[in-house]
């Protein structure tokens, strides 16, 4: 059963990160829920982003993630007629989902990071592409410039050949 609950664990911390994910990508149901909750000028600014999870403390995650496990449970509890999770099992999913989405944070903010540099990244890369290119261009220079010298030793005659075209020598 050890086995089970591992893997209970990873498809939540898959679920946080999707979760987590999905949500700093779009916050339409909170944003419903708060123009239902809220009167009209306490309900939130169109700039902001917050979520039921993204950009909430650790508490309200919590509350959010026990409600919706809860939630997903009961529903599961009356579809089926077999009593499918226990205890155990939903405290994994609730710990393995809140794990997830910090996981998800991390996910989220390096691949903004990434995107807001990606200019750099790009000119690093131009810059290699460069410093290869020049290597190539330099070793291919000098590699003529032995070519060269090595048919200008076997074009040379030894003094006593020389000599010996002239006549001197025989």
């Amino acid at each position: 059963m050890i086995t089970f609950e591992i893997i209970l664990f990873i498809l939540a911390l898959l679920f946080g990160i999707l979760l987590y994910w999905r949500e700093s990508k779009n916050n339409k149901i909170y944003r419903l829920i708060n123009k239902l909750t809220h009167s009209k000028e306490q309900q939130m600014q169109i700039t902001n982003s917050k979520g039921f999870i993204y950009k909430q403390p650790f508490v309200m995650r919590l509350i959010y993630i026990v409600l919706l496990v809860l939630i997903t449970y009961l529903i599961v509890e009356f579809l089926t007629p077999v009593r499918i999770l226990d205890i155990k099992y939903l405290t994994t999913i609730i710990v393995g989902t809140i794990i997830g989405t910090y996981f998800g944070t991390f996910v989220v903010s390096a691949n903004k990071k990434i995107s807001s540099n990606q200019h750099i990244i790009e000119d690093t890369l131009q810059k290699g592409k460069d410093f290869i290119e020049d290597l190539t261009v330099e070793e291919k220079l000098t590699s003529k410039k032995i070519e060269k010298e090595e048919k200008q030793k076997e074009t040379k005659k030894s003094a006593r050949e020389r000599l010996k075209d002239k006549g001197f020598l025989e």
